[in-house]
């Protein structure tokens, strides 16, 4: 797994990366009661706000670490957006095919993360 510091966790699978946040945002964020995915075939450039989270402290956007095309989202998620507090490494946000094949290069590794957060 790769982490971004806007707290996201990147996991490769062939030609696609799996996104979600790591457990020091759900932390940081409390209890999660919203959560707003992107539209399937949407295509994104890096940065651009691609899901919404809702907290009972906050609201925060998710940034599309990468750029590319959304081929799947965790449709039991807006049902269930605490899944994202009981287990934020096992709770996926989308799937993104990257534009660029070396897209996750210069991403942290665990170790590395675990550095950044303190």
């Amino acid at each position: 797994m790769r982490y971004t510091e806007d707290h996201e966790w990147l996991r490769p699978e062939g030609d696609l990366v799996t996104v979600g946040i790591t457990e020091h945002a759900s932390e940081q964020l409390g209890d999660v009661v919203f959560i707003e995915l992107p539209e399937v075939g949407r295509t994104v450039e890096k940065g651009e706000e691609v899901c919404v989270i809702e907290s009972v402290k906050a609201a925060s956007d998710i940034l599309a670490p990468l750029a590319g095309e959304i081929v799947a989202v965790n449709e039991d998620l807006p049902d269930s957006p605490g899944a994202v507090n009981e287990d934020a490494l096992g709770t996926w946000f989308f799937k993104i095919k990257p534009t660029e094949a070396a897209a996750l290069e210069g991403f942290m590794d665990e170790a590395a993360y675990t550095d950044f957060i303190g």
